[in-house]
């Protein structure tokens, strides 16, 4: 709030994404900016230079790692397309649907083992990618499951950066329980090998969606 005041293109539609990659914290942020205290579109830039930087000082006073801070990725300051509100939230920006979003895509509420609470149903079959990484994840899963031997549970973890296509994620991690024996490399080389063949073939989950094929709850 302390920031808002200091700032008042800082609209209240504000969500964070965040990932660690090692020692690294990766914060994906999108702030509806409010056009009225701006004067132009460079003002825009460098109130969003300005947030960057009060963010990761923020961030570092209470974290001990290294800490990175993305503002509205989506932004296109070339072609003058940016996150600029009128009224400071996403909703005049089409982000207004809502769905039900206790049915699982794999039909399983799993409390207790990861999960996704991204909807499924409802959502555009293109391009969103709570949809799709959720069928995804659950297709490289199975195949997984189904070709490599050595594995017992595999749990699988996609995560999206706003702006980037979708056969690139930000983040793609497997995780596997293994049966006794097992070589762990040959299981890493295998699930990896099929991930990057589910990523190059992405198109998949749109034809097998139109078709009727995969069921999203």
């Amino acid at each position: 709030m302390d920031l808002k005041k200091k700032i008042p293109a800082i609209g209240e539609d504000v969500k964070v994404m965040a990932m660690r990659s090692a020692d690294t914290i990766n914060l994906t942020v999108a702030c509806a900016m409010v056009g009225r205290p701006l004067d132009d579109l460079n003002d825009y830039m460098e109130t969003k230079e300005v947030i960057v930087q009060q963010s990761e000082e923020n961030v570092c006073s209470c974290a001990k790692r290294e800490v990175k801070v993305q503002l509205n990725v989506a932004d296109d300051p070339e072609s003058g397309s940016v996150y600029l509100t009128v009224s400071g939230t996403s909703a005049e920006m089409g982000d207004d649907g809502s769905v039900g979003r206790g049915n699982r895509a794999n039909g399983l509420i799993t409390l207790n083992r990861p999960m996704s609470m991204e909807a499924t149903s409802g959502k555009n079959p293109i391009r969103h990618v709570g949809k799709i990484y959720n069928l995804l994840s659950t297709q490289i899963a199975n195949k997984i499951v189904d070709e490599v031997e050595e594995v017992g549970e595999v749990y699988v973890r996609i995560l999206s950066q706003i702006g980037k296509p979708i056969d690139e994620p930000h983040m793609l991690s497997i995780q596997t329980t293994l049966k006794e024996g097992a070589n762990y490399s040959r299981v890493q080389s295998e699930a990896e090998e099929i991930a990057n063949q589910w990523l190059d073939d992405i198109l998949m989950i749109q034809d097998k969606l139109m078709k009727g094929e995969l069921k999203t709850f």
